[in-house]
């Protein structure tokens, strides 16, 4: 059985903004999936929205972006270095995501340099795309 890390042992995220729970594959450098479970305890369901609690797609896109930057980490080809959003271009919200449900992220990169990458990405709900989204990002100190 294959045994991978924590994502707190690898993404400087914390509670209550860590939205990975558990990583079930990565490809460094390459590819990572892994999920998130919405328990609906989680701070943003109280007021978005009152009465019919709808994950932010905003924070979908988080997640996924979490999730790349685990691809990205994991293998300490870039130690020492975190790395931060430069751009998403198109993000699509295809399924209403609620407390209880659990979305299964993956990620796959792309072009990647010494200073900065890009990559795309998926959060699914029972096999179903949620959301999808193209990211950029910068690599930074530590």
């Amino acid at each position: 059985m294959i045994s991978f890390p924590k994502p707190a042992d690898v993404l400087p995220h914390r509670a209550p903004f860590l939205f990975v729970d558990e990583i079930t594959s990565v490809e460094p450098g390459v590819s990572a999936s892994g999920t998130w479970h919405l328990t609906g305890d989680e701070w943003f369901f109280s007021g978005h929205f009152p009465g019919r609690p709808t994950l932010p797609g905003v924070l979908m896109c988080e997640a996924i972006a979490q999730m790349g930057a685990i691809a990205v980490l994991v293998g300490g080809q870039h130690a020492g270095k975190i790395p931060l959003f430069g751009g998403l271009d198109g993000a699509r919200f295809r399924r209403q995501v609620q407390p209880g449900d659990t979305l299964d992220l993956v990620v796959q990169l792309g072009r990647m340099s010494s200073r900065a990458g890009k990559g795309t990405g998926k959060a699914l709900l029972n096999g179903e795309t949620a959301c999808e989204c193209e990211l950029m990002f910068v690599l930074v100190d530590a």
